[in-house]
């Protein structure tokens, strides 16, 4: 019967072993930090409990409007009635009035550069028929994307009880904008719309990462939020060189607090972690016995190249195992999926796991060799038993 098999990779990957980050203790009440280019959680802190995420949301809004124009339902020079109810929205708008017909393109303008509360009334209305059915269509999204710990009540993020996202799913929701709508997603580094010059005082994008100039790295989105329940928040990401990182904070204090502690975590997550190459695609990691095959053992090889981000320096630390239910049973087929590789990281949360293939061809042994093995396999049980 198969078991599971646990063996300490002993190859040059040691070598690599980790240096600690310095941990950082951030100033929000609720937090997450994702390097995207490896997919590694760099910091969590109350990240999977639903707060009050303010226009942070609407980001799931102009996520439905980026779903329609890839799915060919509107383009950017569709137009939108707006209703008295959308020109009567409060807080943040882009001042719309109901003599409008806006474009797809200016309401997206509208909702990322100046987080118009109106522009999402209007693409709820336009995109379900009303508002109440576009909230639901938005919680009914969020379930399908795996974000699970939050609800819509409303398009804008408009203050409500039943309006409740986490760090973690506005983390989620980021990283498929960026991935997903490269057409479209350059929209949130755009500074400045001023929708037919009616609003001077609002035209600026409140992101303050846009602002920073930082030597090494640049930022290029995503969306503020800011209620007196929920204080400040932010969705941020930013580039330096083949890495991105998506990060969201939430419950500061104010907005000078807000843009100290968002460079800061980009700061951090640049300058604390690094990329290395550790394992080429085709190395043997370790060896695998196998059950009734004409070999004994089979290789065990990454399928690709492994890269994994690390925090930076050299010293002991870092574990590798090689993870695999054994003996393996021929025959075995060249590039199967048989094993896993574990990492596990002094500086991050979660190991990192990479899947381990058949370095070759096993062919089913022949009838002397089944006949061999299942006595040397009946011999065995017969000493374990006798010595039991």
């Amino acid at each position: 019967m198969p078991f599971l098999t646990r063996l300490i990779a002993a190859f040059a990957l040691a070598l690599l072993a980790a240096l600690p980050a310095r941990a950082f203790d951030t100033r929000a009440s609720a937090a997450w930090v994702y390097d995207l280019t490896t997919q590694t959680v760099l910091l969590e802190k109350n990240a999977d409990i639903p707060l009050p995420p303010a226009s942070m949301s609407k980001l799931m809004t102009v996520n439905l409007l980026f779903e329609a124009l890839a799915e060919g339902r509107v383009t950017p020079d569709t137009t939108f009635a707006v209703t008295p109810k959308a020109q009567a929205m409060g807080g943040s708008t882009m001042f719309l009035n109901t003599t409008d017909r806006p474009t797809v393109d200016e309401l997206l303008h509208g909702i990322i550069v100046n987080s118009g509360n109106d522009a999402c009334v209007v693409v709820a209305e336009g995109l379900a028929g009303s508002e109440d059915a576009f909230a639901r269509m938005m919680t009914e999204r969020a379930r399908a994307l795996g974000m699970n710990n939050s609800m819509f009540a409303n398009a804008s993020g408009w203050p409500h009880p039943g309006q409740r996202m986490s760090m973690h799913d506005l983390g989620i929701l980021a990283a498929r904008l960026i991935e997903k709508f490269p057409t479209y997603y350059p929209l949130f580094a755009t500074t400045h719309y001023n929708y037919k010059d009616r609003a001077p005082a609002n035209a600026n994008n409140r992101n303050p990462l846009l602002k920073i100039a930082a030597a090494d790295w640049h930022a290029d989105g995503l969306k503020t939020g800011h209620t007196e329940e929920a204080g400040y928040g932010l969705v941020g990401s930013a580039v330096m060189g083949e890495r991105r990182i998506v990060f969201v904070i939430s419950g500061l204090g104010s907005e000078a607090e807000r843009a100290q502690e968002a460079e800061a975590i980009a700061n951090w997550a640049f300058r604390q972690f690094v990329i290395k190459d550790l394992v080429a695609k085709g190395t043997r990691l370790a060896e695998a016995p196998v059950w009734l095959g004409d070999a004994k053992t089979v290789g065990l090889v990454p399928a690709e190249d492994i890269r994994q981000l690390l925090p930076a320096g050299a010293q002991d630390g870092m574990k590798a195992e090689v993870i695999f239910k054994g003996p393996i049973q021929a025959p075995i087929t060249a590039g199967s999926e048989i094993a896993e590789l574990v990492l596990t990281v002094p500086g991050l949360d979660a190991p990192r796991r990479f899947p381990l293939v058949a370095e070759t061809d096993v062919a089913a042994g022949g009838f002397v060799t089944r006949v061999t093995t299942a006595a040397q396999r009946l011999l065995q049980q017969a000493l374990n038993a006798a010595g039991a």
